[in-house]
Order: C-alpha cells, then structure tokens, then sequence
C-alpha cells in the first residue's frame, strides 16, 4: 500500500494538534514539544534531556521517532489508506497498545493491542470509511471516560472529528 506518513505526520504535528512546546501542569506528560514528552524523547536519545534541549527540538528531530515508535509499530504502511491515519493519531494521543485495541475492537477480534498481520488481515474485511468512522467513535468514546477529560475534552472531541474527516479525505 502507499505510506501516507508524510501526510499523516504533517496533520499530526499542526499546531493545533502536537506542534509546539507545552508544558501543562494538568497534562500527565509534562514537558511535551510537538507532540513528544520529555520521558519519551529521553528514551528515544538514551541520556537525560532539558527543558530547554525540548524547547529546541524540531520537526526533522522527532520525525523518525514518530516513524518508528509509533508509525512502523501501527503497520501504518500496511493498512488502508485513512485507516492510518486515525490508527497513527490514536497511537501518539493514547498509546500504541490503545489504538490496536481499539482497532481489533472496530473488527470483533480478541483486543491484544497488537496490530499484526490478523489484523491488518481483518481491516482489508472491512469498507474503510465505515472503519474509520468506528474508530473514531470508539477513540472518543474512550477519552471521554479519562478523568481528564474535563480539561482536555473539547480539544480532544475537535482532534478526533477533524482527523476523521481528514481520513476520510484519503480513503
């Protein structure tokens, strides 16, 4: 299949998405630069970071950490054009074991979070659009049980409808 990583990383990496520095106190992961906590990118370098070693990074720096911890481990090559898309954004929101679950969940397979050859198998079952347009249900359904949803909420429920409709775009 085509990648769509570029695609996918440039929506991800918007700022009104990942782009940029934050550093929330309400936010679990701390110190965040498009998209990549410190905790992260310190397990991606192998060394301890800075506040303003994160502030400094760029785009060119996170995008092959965004390739191989979140895109390659998704299958994003291998799966349906849009379905990469929501799969990638749920996988650097929520986690990697969360997309695959939620994913395996669209199909009604056993939700191990692995999203390996059965299930990239089982996404070709299935209509793409109509695949999207569950796991995007699911993935809001999912944030809107967090506790901090309260917080993050609208910005999340934006975040998941306009990546579903920009999958969509790509089916």
């Amino acid at each position: 299949m085509q990648s769509n990583f570029e695609y996918c990383l440039n929506k991800l990496l918007a700022p009104s998405r990942e782009g940029g520095f934050v550093n929330d106190p309400q936010d679990p992961g701390g110190i965040t630069n498009h998209g990549v906590t410190m905790k992260v990118w310190e397990e991606w370098v192998g060394r301890s970071s800075s506040e303003e070693e994160m502030r400094n990074l760029t785009i060119d720096d996170v995008a092959p950490l965004y390739k191989a911890r979140y895109w390659d481990v998704v299958g994003g090559d291998e799966l349906p054009g849009g379905v990469d898309h929501v799969v990638f954004d749920c996988a650097v929101n929520g986690g990697v074991k969360r997309a695959g679950r939620l994913l395996q969940a669209c199909m009604g397979m056993e939700q191990d979070g692995v999203i390996g050859q059965e299930t990239i198998i089982g996404t070709e079952q299935v209509e793409p659009q109509d695949l999207v347009s569950e796991f995007s249900q699911r993935r809001l359904k999912y944030l809107q049980a967090l506790p901090t949803f309260g917080h993050f909420g609208k910005g999340w429920t934006r975040r998941v409808n306009e990546v579903e409709e920009e999958a969509k775009q790509i089916v």
